[in-house]
């Protein structure tokens, strides 16, 4: 038997140290190469059977991984097309024909570019073996072969005895890698890579419970599934099929809401099947759900740059030859093709959304809180899917209907248009929050859509900036009366000093609020509304909102802001005018007099800038510089005077507390300590 050594065809003693420490991004990849190398060895087989060109019978065509943990050793067996002398050396002792003597030079920086370029998958077994052994008998009438090499470039190749056609590969497992020696680590690599190869995968034996102990089987343990979903057509499968295959995928798992089933031959090719799940809260943990297979070999579920990024939402399995990979296959490579497949996904998603909604609205709408996130994630960040999503996208209100974008503009373009033409788009954040509000923009015959969502903010500044003449006004932003102006302001309901005077009335009795500001001001709404009403900057809110996700660095400024609102006194109002009177009645002398001292004070502050205009500082003189500051701390006085009047006044008047504490509870800020004598005091009042 004749025995010849050589050197594999590689210029450098260093290729081995390249393949064991850079070559892959991860040492279990070398089980998913050896594993696919044996499928394709059998699928080589059966190919050459329907050509003619084999005759003898297939047999029961499988590939076998056996685990010898005493022996240290890994053996992927299979019985395909087998192996001639010649061609060991030419697919195994010349690397993929390359006989690039510059091999490492070329690649050296950048060991992951060497994929497409030389067939390495074979040499991934030296990451963790530190001897490989190939036994191989060609289906043409030769002698078997026994292939070894110790890792180093040298190798020996001489004839054996093998009576089965196909190939079984030994991979002596080094001492740094004994982990690979675990049963239960080569069966989670194999279900994690070769779970849907096309040809079975045979991993031991089945086991069972017998005598209260699992015991081995005389059955085979296939791990594979030779057939899923995906390889077939659509129109085999039934709704059932799709949602068993989701169970295979993510057993235990929510059933989904839809799924699209992707089946392209030109300009590329690609299939797979894509779910919409439900989701609940957090986006993110719902990403790298989606497994990308080249040929049923699984290869990553980081699909970012084959997905857009709204569709890494999605959970399922995409198959493609066409989506270049590194020699490891583990990380993409951007290009043409992938940048096709990308928007090819993105309109078959759009044309499966737009259909579904076309078909069967009702289901569309009872699922459309569930759906939203990805088709709103989508309108934010891809603008083709903007464009498309405009005729299926929802808009619902707070009564729990939906329209289109279209629907809604018809449905409030005669109410909800203001002064300057512009339409103004009323919502919500929580319908048990803003009742109060809700209940009184309808009142006045307005429609209130419900955002509750966490993309919903973002979505709203987007849609102002793509929408003409549309403004989004949550309805607690301001007082029903100016939620949408019609007409040009009106005039101040009262003057400045009686304004004043009421506000701080109010001010006196307002409670501190942690990180937050509250302004007061004064407005006539008739005697029917409210005689207060909290309200809420609508741009300071949604910067704070906008702020909170992170989205954007340049506004996290805004998330140190206090809390912005309005307490709005409706003069209006029996309760409110009666405060005001009786204050007038209690301190009109008293405060008239005060206002007389601060004119007159005033008055000679005048004349004394007036007197001062027209020289420089130093050509003052300094008793009038004085006279000046004193006249100011005058003025000051007398002012912190009139608010203790005002505030005095207030502190006997128990139905201005309880007139604020009203209004916050409305807004949701009376809370704590505040709420809690709030409500004994309105309980002792009904003693």
């Amino acid at each position: 038997m004749s025995k010849n050594k050589g050197t594999i065809g590689v210029t450098s003693d260093n290729i081995f140290p390249v393949i064991k420490k850079f070559l892959y991004s991860d040492h279990e990849i070398f089980l998913r190469e050896m594993v696919s190398n044996a499928v394709d060895a059998v699928q080589k087989l059966k190919i050459l059977a329907q050509n003619g060109e084999f005759k003898d019978e297939l047999g029961d065509l499988k590939v076998e991984v056996k685990l010898d943990e005493k022996a240290k050793t890994i053996t992927i067996s299979d019985n395909g097309i087998g192996m001639t002398a010649d061609e060991i050396e030419r697919y195994i002792n010349q690397i993929a024909f390359s006989g690039a003597t510059d091999f490492l030079d070329k690649y050296k920086d950048n060991p992951n570019a060497i994929i497409g370029h030389f067939g390495l998958g074979f040499y991934s077994a030296f990451m963790v073996s530190k001897k490989v052994e190939i036994f191989t008998k060609s289906y043409k009438d030769v002698p078997a072969q026994h292939w070894t090499c110790d890792g180093s470039p040298e190798f020996t190749l001489e004839e054996c005895k093998k009576e089965t056609r196909g190939t079984e590969i030994v991979l002596h497992i080094d001492d740094d890698n004994a982990e690979f020696l675990e049963q239960t680590r080569i069966a989670a690599m194999l279900h994690k890579y070769c779970k849907f190869l096309p040809i079975p995968i045979i991993f031991g034996k089945k086991k069972e419970w017998k005598d209260g102990k699992e015991v081995d089987t005389q059955q085979d343990n296939v791990i594979n599934n030779t057939a899923p979903a995906w390889t077939k057509k659509p129109a085999d499968l039934k709704n059932e099929d799709y949602a068993a295959f989701y169970q295979e995928l993510y057993p235990y798992a929510e059933e989904p809401l839809f799924n699209i089933h992707l089946n392209v031959d030109f300009p590329f090719s690609l299939t797979g099947i894509l779910y919409f799940p439900k989701i609940k809260n957090n986006v993110e943990i719902q990403k790298n759900k989606i497994q990308l297979y080249c040929n049923q070999v699984f290869v990553t579920d980081s699909v970012e740059g084959i997905v857009p990024d709204f569709l890494t939402l999605l959970h399922g399995v995409l198959d493609s030859p066409d989506i270049p990979l590194n020699v490891s296959r583990s990380y993409l490579q951007s290009d043409a093709n992938v940048k096709k497949i990308s928007t090819h996904i993105t309109k078959k998603v759009a044309d499966r959304l737009q259909e579904i909604f076309k078909n069967d609205r009702k289901q569309f709408e009872e699922k459309w809180d569930a759906l939203k996130i990805f088709i709103i994630y989508g309108m934010l960040t891809d603008e083709k899917f903007y464009e498309r999503a405009l005729d299926f996208a929802l808009l619902k209100n707070c009564d729990g209907k939906c329209f289109t974008f279209g629907e809604y503009k018809e449905l409030i373009k005669g109410e909800q248009t203001d002064k300057n033409g512009t339409l103004t788009y009323l919502y919500a954040n929580s319908l048990t929050e803003q009742h109060v509000y809700i209940e009184a923009a309808k009142a006045k015959g307005y429609d209130v859509l419900l955002f509750d969502g966490q993309l919903d903010t973002h979505l709203i500044s987007h849609l102002e900036q793509k929408l003409e003449k549309v403004h989004f006004v949550r309805v607690d932003s301001d007082v029903p009366e100016k939620l949408i102006q019609k007409k040009d302001e009106q005039k101040p309901v009262l003057s400045a000093e009686e304004t004043n005077a009421l506000t701080t009335i109010f001010y006196a009795q307002l409670p501190q609020i942690e990180k937050t500001e509250i302004n007061i001001s004064v407005e006539n709404f008739g005697a029917e509304a409210n005689p207060v009403i909290v309200t809420q900057n609508e741009f300071m809110r949604r910067m704070k909102e906008m702020s909170a996700t992170g989205s954007n660095p340049m506004m996290s400024f805004y998330g140190e802001m206090p809390d912005s609102y309005n307490l709005v006194l409706n003069i209006a109002n029996p309760s409110i005018s009666k405060i005001f009177d009786e204050q007038k009645n209690s301190l009109s002398a008293e405060i008239e007099q005060i206002l007389a001292e601060i004119s007159d004070l005033e008055k000679q502050k005048n004349d004394l800038s007036e007197k001062h205009k027209k020289l420089k500082d130093d050509e003052v003189p300094l008793a009038e510089k004085e006279q000046k500051t004193a006249l100011d701390k005058q003025i000051a006085d007398l002012n912190i005077k009139k608010r203790d009047m005002y505030g005095a006044f207030s502190l006997k008047k128990p139905q201005v507390k309880q007139l604020i504490d009203l209004a916050l509870l409305a807004g949701n800020l009376l809370k704590g300590k505040d709420l809690a004598e709030f409500v004994k005091r309105s309980f002792e009042g009904l003693r």
